[in-house]
């Protein structure tokens, strides 16, 4: 083995917590790695850290009482199948959920400890580049697909000019799923930026990386991407900043507020529109779009059906991929969901199963915040799941499989967050310098 294996073998070993293996671990930071750019890779890398996660749990998945909402979930999800309208959909569906009910309990030691979870953040910031670069020149050098490796076996599908048209999607289908994936990591890329001790010319390089990183971001067009942004800076940045940040982003979201808001009057809107990027508030004010959408194609119309499918069978549900069905026979217009999780869920699976992932998901948010977020790269990684959670308020980025594993991983270290836990890695119970 040439010195260079072994000082990458020790990078990787680095910062292993005490309740991982060691191959679960490699495999699961190099399965985060190539997790952006393919769910095949890396599955074949995750699960076997799954499985060893799960072994080498220190407890069982019934003894931690986070576990027991899923559990119940999982029950009633399993029951709902059988009186199903979408028939074998529904069972079928239920891969989008049962096996990442695991994936919560059986990542969790490799997510255990502050300083795994600052290496995972930072292996999928590391992941995300092969997704800015091509994004960035789907759109400015005309790269486009498909690519393929391993005989055919993994395809990229990039559209030339980007999916839709002039937005940004990269490696993946859509630009809105390509503008999710970088929302979930920009609170990792910013606290890779500022986190104490790189060198000038290190932190330079990762300036120019964030830099590209934000550019794509920007040029997804999406609007959920761009509150993303938004969003994190406070919760990285931390208390310290607010007494300059907050300021600064009351007067910037005031004047966009003026901007795109209709029945402002033109002396205040259009020297407003005249600061800012008419890209910006002409997507943010749909002004491009004005009258060419009709009532069934907006989400208004999509959450009103889908509020009164909730209430005509509210105890299990339809049956995953029923909205899809019935939305085109109750409007004329189709659509694959309701661009709302909660309510997503209710449809396919009933109140209950929407009330307790969702209710398991906000306690972890408001646990972890009274516990205190004072290290740099849990800020980011609850940033990160509260920017997932207001994702899916409006769309519904997890039918990526991309993005619902990093969810679930997300979850699952906010669940050790808020665990007393051992902190101090392996290299430190064995006096290695990480």
């Amino acid at each position: 083995m040439t010195l260079l294996s072994k000082r990458v073998i020790q990078q990787i070993d680095a910062s292993r917590p005490l309740e991982a293996s060691l191959w679960g671990w490699r495999c699961f930071q190099i399965g985060l790695f190539l997790l952006p750019s393919s769910a095949l890779l890396a599955s074949l890398l995750l699960f076997p850290s799954l499985l060893m996660g799960s072994w080498r749990s220190g407890r069982p998945f019934w003894s931690d009482p986070w576990n027991a909402p899923l559990f119940l979930a999982s029950l009633l999800m399993v029951i709902g199948c059988f009186s199903s309208y979408s028939g074998s959909l529904a069972w079928v569906g239920m891969g989008n959920w049962l096996p990442f009910f695991w994936a919560f309990w059986g990542f969790q030691p490799y997510v255990s400890s502050a300083d795994a979870r600052r290496r995972s953040a930072l292996w999928l910031v590391a992941g995300s580049f092969p997704v800015v670069l091509t994004g960035l020149g789907q759109l400015w050098w005309g790269w486009q697909g498909p690519w393929q490796v391993l005989g055919g076996l993994i395809i990229w599908f990039m559209t030339p000019g980007g999916e839709p048209e002039g937005r940004l999607s990269g490696l993946f289908d859509y630009a809105n799923i390509a503008a999710a994936w970088l929302a979930l990591v920009w609170p990792f890329a910013l606290a890779t930026l500022i986190q104490p001790g790189l060198s000038k010319l290190r932190r330079g390089v990762v300036l120019a990386l964030v830099v590209a990183f934000v550019t794509a971001l920007v040029l997804t067009e999406s609007r959920n991407g761009w509150g993303a942004l938004v969003l994190a800076l406070p919760i990285v940045l931390g208390p310290p900043s607010w007494p300059w940040l907050v300021p600064l982003l009351v007067v910037g979201l005031g004047l966009l507020f003026v901007s795109v808001v209709p029945g402002v009057p033109l002396l205040l809107q259009d020297p407003a529109r005249s600061l800012l990027p008419e890209g910006i508030w002409g997507r943010l004010s749909d002004s491009q779009h004005a009258g060419e959408r009709v009532l069934a194609s907006t989400r208004l119309s999509q959450w009103g059906v889908a509020v009164q499918l909730i209430a005509e069978r509210p105890w299990l549900g339809w049956g995953a991929a029923a909205f899809s069905v019935i939305y085109p026979l109750r409007t004329g217009q189709w659509h694959g969901h309701a661009h709302n999780l909660p309510l997503e869920l209710a449809i396919a699976h009933g109140l209950p199963v929407a009330l307790l992932i969702s209710a398991l998901v906000l306690a972890l948010l408001i646990v972890a915040l009274r516990r205190g977020l004072s290290r740099l790269f849990d800020r980011a990684w609850w940033a990160a799941v509260l920017t997932l959670m207001v994702l899916h308020c409006t769309d519904l980025p997890f039918f990526d499989s991309r993005v619902n594993i990093a969810g679930w991983i997300l979850l699952a270290g906010l669940r050790c967050l808020i665990r007393p836990v051992r902190e101090r890695s392996l290299d430190s119970a064995l006096g290695v310098d990480a």
